[in-house]
């Protein structure tokens, strides 16, 4: 399981993206601190959380949910918007934002 962040400036353009972690097949570490951290070096003002499934299930587990809930408040602190959660699999994809999760 890999677990990347893409950076975004105002005009939600992709000016940055970075692999937070990489994990075994069932799941890997997620460190707010390293998701900002990049986010204000690269002077993004929003960003899109994504990470695979291996295992092919697209819907989300609670650790995700919960990584998300994390990350998406420390944003609100830090004025950097979450826009959008993305869980990835061979066979398609899982938004939390369409499925109304934010």
């Amino acid at each position: 399981e890999e677990f990347w962040i893409l950076y975004l400036n105002n005009s939600n353009k992709v000016i940055h993206k970075a692999q937070i972690s990489k994990g075994g097949i069932t799941g890997t570490v997620v460190d707010s601190r390293i998701i900002f951290k990049t986010a204000f070096e690269q002077n993004a003002t929003s960003i899109i959380l994504t990470h695979n499934h291996p295992s092919g299930k697209l819907l989300p587990s609670e650790a995700d949910i919960q990584v998300t809930k994390k990350v998406k408040l420390a944003g609100q602190q830090l004025d950097v918007t979450v826009i959008d959660h993305i869980i990835i699999t061979e066979t398609g994809y899982y938004s939390f934002n369409d499925h109304g999760i934010f």
